[in-house]
């Protein structure tokens, strides 16, 4: 795959965030007014009594959305990091790590990332963080311990790559918005296990309500997730070609993806959003539509890709 540069690739994931940071409101406020519109009385002026009622509804969906997203902006590197159970590491905890981000910064010019290490004798990496300030390099004990320097320098400079491309910036924006319709999906789940599905057959019933909330809180979990996997396909492709690019060594990065493919799934990590960050999702396997809802491009096609560079 042709590498299309540095600046046009952090142009392009600017753009991207843009869009989902307009494209994600649009459809909250959409689903609001769908689920106004749904338990309306439909003898009265329906569409009259959705709009004003959407309309007084308007100001706290705004807030509660603003609210969210504000506290996930400035604590999603907590957030992740207590999903991974990742912990920080300073070069006196590994002088080996340290030395070889470090190395790799200074030759690329960037900034040194934060470093964490995961407890888990699996293969994996991600980067996280939205500016210099919190941008951090997350590796597995079992990726440090397995992978020779070459190797491990290749899945180095694959996710420093992510972050001089932006690409974690773009899905750290995608997590926070995805995570709010995991969220209401999994409460309204919860709320029909509790009331026991309440009045099922009356409109105005609250098991009604609750009933569809949850299709329509469902369906901005679809949707936003297929926002994401369409907006991330190609960006391992490029980090790959920018950690061949930083190393001059391809084939180091395709032996490290060949190691890491046998064995990557953390276990720690159970939910798709934060998998996703990662070199390797493992939970791309177990799905059956991988094609439309895989976060990742086949492995495979990734190691002869650099076998290839």
């Amino acid at each position: 795959m042709k590498y299309v540069g540095i600046n046009t690739q952090i142009w392009r994931n600017n753009i991207k965030s843009v869009l989902l940071l307009i494209l994600f409101p649009i459809v909250v406020l959409e689903l609001v007014w769908l689920f106004i519109f749904f338990i309306q009385d439909q003898n009265g002026p329906r569409l009259l009594q959705t709009n004003y009622y959407f309309m007084r509804a308007l100001p706290f969906v705004v807030l509660a959305v603003v609210i969210w997203f504000i506290i996930a902006w400035f604590y999603h590197s907590e957030m992740i990091e207590k999903a991974t159970g990742s912990a920080p590491l300073n070069r006196n905890d590994n002088k080996r790590v340290y030395n070889l981000v470090e190395n790799l910064c200074i030759s690329c010019g960037m900034a040194m990332p934060k470093i964490d290490i995961i407890d888990d004798d699996s293969l994996n990496a991600f980067a996280s963080g939205m500016n210099s300030s919190s941008f951090t390099i997350s590796l597995s004990k079992g990726i440090i311990d397995k992978l020779n320097d070459e190797e491990l320098e290749g899945v180095i400079a694959h996710e420093l790559s992510h972050i001089r491309n932006r690409d974690v910036r773009l899905l750290i924006v995608s997590v926070i918005f995805v995570g709010i319709f995991s969220f209401l999906t999994m409460a309204l789940l919860r709320s029909i296990r509790f009331t026991g599905g309440g009045n099922r057959s009356k409109k105005g019933g609250a098991g009604y309500w609750i009933l569809v909330a949850l299709a329509l809180a469902a369906l901005g979990y679809l949707l936003s997730s297929l926002f994401r996997f369409a907006l991330s396909k190609n960006r391992e492709y490029m980090a790959d070609a920018g950690s061949a690019m930083i190393t001059k060594n391809p084939l180091a990065l395709a032996s490290a993806l060949e190691k890491i493919s046998v064995d990557s799934r953390i276990e720690a990590v159970s939910r798709q959003d934060v998998a996703q960050l990662f070199i390797d999702n493992p939970r791309d396997k177990k799905m059956a539509l991988t094609s439309l809802f895989a976060t990742h491009p086949p492995i495979e096609k990734r190691i002869e890709l650099l076998r290839q560079f």
